[in-house]
């Protein structure tokens, strides 16, 4: 894994709207045990004291001198330049907070803040899915290698990353691999995540089952009714993710005719992947026609479950040939299939974004 060998040290953050976490990577490992602090997010003076004090609890527990600091912070922001703009879950950042470049000038090393979902596929990309499934082609004496990783987490929210041949592509505005803003099938008006998170599975389940909102089941006590481990509305519970893998499957249709790569998939509700992962390949492999009713294939490129072991086989035996180069006895093998796969984090979500973001702040130092 790229940077595995290498000892230079950065600090971590993970920003979510209750918890801030600490922590610092070298080598790509945790070297610390990490600091839990309460975000403050409604109070601005507050919650910008509280990352400071959590990186200077980091910093005395140091073996050296940090090199940088690298950490995922929601959006929407101005990533490169370091400025977060207005948060719903941290309503005291608002009208643009310099916070990359006030730490810079507190702990006096480079700051660099991304999306966590753009970390989590970077993660992947350099020592998840990515490099598995090349290695795994490599063994099946394949031609095929994937250079490109579009990943998403599944939880709170819908996020998405993309990394193209070995780099983070964040856009020109930071708002490359946006997927949760995109149309949602079932509810056409609606945008994505409205279908595809935690409040998603809840009102789909209280709608079907006849529950009332206030009464909420969490998102694991639908899936063990789903799977026939508890009691209450099955139906109901298989309805509520099977149609959020059509939303899903419907948006990375999109996403991937532009990105053409693998798919990873991270975040809280992965691990719920054996009820939702079939469908989402099925809409991936579903039809679509043109105005004269005439039905094509969704996609360009045939898509297949990496967890799936049938489906694994298939993808990674293709379509490989020998062909022989004209007027010469030079022979070369040829894979005609288009195919992409998807699958699950390799490294757990929470470790993929750590590594991503030592490695994107390893990776600008050395520029």
């Amino acid at each position: 894994m790229k940077y595995s060998n290498d000892k230079r040290i950065v600090m971590t953050l993970d920003a979510g709207g209750t918890n801030f976490v600490f922590s610092a990577i070298q080598s790509n490992q945790e070297i610390v045990e990490t600091i839990i602090l309460p975000s403050n997010g409604a109070n601005l003076k507050l919650c910008l004291n509280t990352i400071v004090d959590g990186f200077s609890k980091i910093k005395e527990k140091l073996p050296a001198r940090p090199n940088a600091i690298s950490f995922s912070f929601p959006g929407p922001s101005d990533y490169p330049n370091g400025i977060i703009g207005d948060l719903e879950n941290l309503p005291g950042f608002r009208g643009g907070i310099a916070l990359g470049p006030m730490l810079q000038e507190i702990f006096g090393i480079p700051v660099y803040i991304n999306n966590d979902g753009d970390l989590f596929a970077y993660g992947e990309a350099l020592g998840g899915l990515l490099p598995e499934i090349n290695e795994k082609l490599r063994q099946a004496g394949s031609p095929k290698r994937y250079k490109n990783l579009f990943g998403i987490t599944l939880g709170t929210g819908f996020g998405g990353g993309i990394v193209r041949n070995g780099e983070l592509f964040i856009g020109d505005n930071s708002s490359a691999g946006e997927i949760w803003i995109t149309r949602n099938k079932v509810t056409p008006r609606c945008y994505a995540e409205e279908g595809v998170s935690i409040r998603a599975i809840q009102r789909v389940y209280n709608e079907n089952a006849k529950v009332k909102s206030g009464n909420s089941l969490s998102p694991k006590e639908i899936y063990d009714i789903a799977t026939g481990s508890a009691d209450g509305d099955k139906v109901a519970a298989l309805k509520s993710f099977d149609q959020m893998a059509e939303i899903i499957g419907d948006a990375l249709a999109n996403a991937i005719t532009l990105i053409d790569g693998l798919i990873v998939i991270g975040g809280g509700l992965s691990g719920a992947a054996t009820l939702f992962m079939p469908r989402i390949v099925k809409e991936l492999n579903s039809t679509i026609e043109s105005i004269d009713g005439n039905k094509l294939s969704r996609l360009d490129s045939k898509a297949f479950n990496l967890d799936d072991d049938s489906e694994l086989k298939s993808f990674l035996k293709g379509e490989a040939k020998k062909i022989t180069v004209p007027g010469t006895t030079k022979i070369l093998t040829y894979d005609p299939m288009k195919r992409i796969g998807i699958g699950l984090s390799k490294l757990g979500t929470n470790h993929a974004v750590s590594i991503g973001a030592y490695a994107f702040a390893l990776n600008e130092l050395d520029r």
